[in-house]
């Protein structure tokens, strides 16, 4: 009897408010939403990072002929001092740190750049215009910089280079998209909050006579209260399973089918992931419901 007590009530309250229901309901779609796509995008980043830091290479730049740079005014590299930087490499200080080291000689970054350039640029080089490189694969590319320093000084190395460089700016890019993101849902979430308190208060000052004669026959405070903050709840989770849903489709639609068919060398998120994140979705919207419920409750229905 006192559960459906509450349900009826519950239904009667979001009957009364359907309008202001309902803006709660979309109001907390589109917060989530953002809640949502923030975290899948943050999913995103590390997932790129996880995939991209594990293949980039550092690369040791020798010193050609007649090379510009300071540290290789004494000419191009030699065959010894090309053993002494292996050696720092593969027997050295950060031996450890590398996984594997490629030797490339001029001919072949030649051809490399030869075979990569569209616009004619490096059509009038030569291979004796370039040094050999050594091409390095870290175990943890997050100790490029111990790498570099241990080796940028030697004599015959001419510059040292790290991939990661590139990626950093596009992952800087994400990192901005998720902070908008999150600002965003910030502030929908506030409105959220605001439009589910003066729902429920208008819902607590409609039945004020009811709730007055329930305190005087004596009725809990809980059992008085608990329809207000389920009104809330349900309208709230309500709005967390539609932002669950558009996540959803985005998922499935925009990335699966349209960005992976585009750009087939990225490894993106899919819709496991938005399950992953659902759960997180329905217990912020529940928990805002019941907080703004109760603070709201406190001065609407106290005896």
């Amino acid at each position: 009897m006192r559960l459906r007590f509450i349900l009826g009530e519950v239904w009667n309250g979001l009957r009364r408010n359907s309008t202001m229901a309902l803006s709660v309901v979309l109001v907390t779609f589109v917060s989530l939403t953002f809640v949502g796509a923030a975290a899948l995008t943050q999913m995103q980043v590390q997932q790129l990072r996880d995939a991209w830091y594990g293949k980039v290479e550092v690369s040791i730049f020798l010193c050609p002929e007649n090379s510009l740079f300071e540290q290789c005014a004494s000419g191009g590299v030699t065959a010894a001092q090309e053993a002494d930087i292996l050696a720092v490499l593969e027997e050295g200080s950060v031996a450890n740190l590398v996984d594997e080291v490629y030797y490339e000689t001029r001919e072949e970054v030649y051809e490399n750049i030869v075979a990569s350039d569209d616009t004619g640029v490096y059509s009038q080089l030569d291979a004796a215009d370039l040094g050999p490189v050594f091409r390095v694969k870290l175990s943890d590319p997050e100790q490029f910089q111990v790498v570099a320093d241990a080796t940028a000084g030697l004599t015959g190395v001419e510059e040292v280079q790290d991939q990661r460089e590139v990626f950093d700016q596009l992952f800087t890019f994400l990192n901005a998209a998720t902070f908008v993101a999150a600002g965003l849902a910030a502030v929908m979430m506030l409105a959220a909050v605001l439009l589910i308190t003066t729902t429920i208060r208008l819902s607590a000052l409609s039945r004020r006579r009811e709730t007055t004669i329930m305190r005087m026959v004596g009725s809990s405070k809980s059992l008085i209260q608990m329809p207000f903050v389920l009104e809330g709840a349900v309208a709230a989770t309500a709005g967390a399973f539609l932002a669950i849903g558009g996540l959803w489709l985005g998922a499935r639609y925009l990335v699966e089918d349209w960005l992976t068919g585009s750009i087939v060398w990225v490894d993106y998120i899919g819709r496991d992931d938005v399950w992953t994140v659902a759960p997180w979705l329905i217990a912020i919207a529940v928990g805002l419901a019941a907080l703004a419920s109760l603070v709201t409750l406190g001065r609407y229905t106290r005896a």
